[in-house]
């Protein structure tokens, strides 16, 4: 908590045993779906037991404690989403991961919400295809948000997200009354191979891109009620002054909105200040990528909550938005856990 207001976290990812890597990898290897469910399987060759499942759940509630999380919004872990895995074995994977993440949520149902994973195809006409795998997740297993990869082969084949090719979702979640959670996924330029865990540089590029289409485009007048969180402050900051046209003048505050997934606080500073704070929700992606240690503090980077509340260029009323009210605000399903 903070000052006795509850923490929502809006960006945190399953932590399924093993991330569900044993499952995975004799998918990908026998390149065949494996009609393996997580809720009601024990199969202790792909790691999948109850006291595999107790211990994965336990250090990642414990984790949250220790940050003085109250609730978190999971979804699938970007990296393995895959979404360029060959298309007869995505919606299998895709099943599993919502499954994975269904399972870990009634494990602990005050503290976890779900966001689904949906079977992208670059390839399609638009993403209709999604749709049964959205509505399953919503409406069987109760999540209240999803993730969308603006890039889901890491090729840079999919349209951009201002386009029809989205328009079936966006319908959907508007309709469902859900937001969607775009986050970068997976990176194939070889130009980046050098770089340890890549995808993380592309996670900047592709998010920043949405960011820009979103801004410019007119998704948001055909669709109203739609609410987008962009993962990692929205991957990069603007350089230009409010002003410039290479800005969009729109008013986006009721429709757009960036997470505070930005350990280093020189850049997590000037995110807050350039999205403005009402766009702002918390989210720490804990357990995750940012748990380096701060030297200055002897803490974990992602241990975001103290940090923020010593920003002395936020007011108390603007801390507790971020922490609370803008992540209830945008998932009203997360919302409900930090009444």
């Amino acid at each position: 908590m903070y000052n006795d207001v509850k923490v929502l976290d809006i960006h945190g990812h399953v932590s399924a045993p093993m991330h569900g890597t044993p499952t995975l990898a004799l998918m990908l290897a026998s390149n065949t779906p494996l009609s393996v469910d997580p809720r009601e399987a024990i199969v202790p060759r792909l790691g999948l037991s109850e006291e595999a499942w107790d211990e994965s759940v336990t250090q990642h509630v414990t984790l949250l404690d220790e940050y003085n999380i109250d609730a978190q919004l999971i979804g699938p872990r970007p990296f393995l989403m895959l979404g360029w895995m060959n298309q007869h074995l995505l919606p299998q994977w895709t099943r599993f991961v919502n499954n994975s993440i269904s399972k870990q949520v009634s494990m602990a149902p005050t503290r976890f919400v779900g966001a689904a994973q949906l079977p992208q195809n670059a390839d399609a006409d638009d993403l209709s295809q999604c749709i049964p795998e959205l509505e399953r997740c919503v409406n069987e297993l109760e999540f209240k948000a999803v993730y969308l990869s603006p890039d889901p082969t890491g090729d840079r084949r999919s349209p951009g997200m201002d386009k029809p090719y989205w328009f079936p979702v966006y319908k959907k979640c508007e309709e469902l009354g859900i937001p969607i959670v775009v986050h970068g996924t997976n990176c194939m330029d070889p130009r980046l191979d050098i770089i340890p865990h890549n995808y993380q540089v592309s996670f900047v590029w592709e998010q920043y891109l949405a960011t820009q289409l979103f801004s410019h485009g007119d998704v948001f007048e055909r669709f109203p009620g739609l609410k987008v969180l962009i993962c990692h402050c929205g991957g990069a900051l603007d350089r230009f002054v409010k002003t410039d046209y290479h800005l969009s003048q729109k008013d986006l505050s009721k429709n757009l909105f960036f997470d505070t997934n930005a350990p280093e606080l020189n850049f997590l500073e000037a995110a807050i200040k350039q999205r403005t704070p009402k766009q702002i929700c918390f989210g720490t992606e804990a357990p995750g990528s940012g748990a380096s240690v701060r030297p200055e503090t002897g803490r974990p980077g992602d241990d975001l909550v103290p940090v923020i509340g010593k920003f002395d260029f936020l007011t108390e009323d603007e801390k507790i938005g971020i922490f609370n009210k803008n992540p209830a605000h945008v998932c009203p399903g997360l919302g409900k856990l930090g009444c």
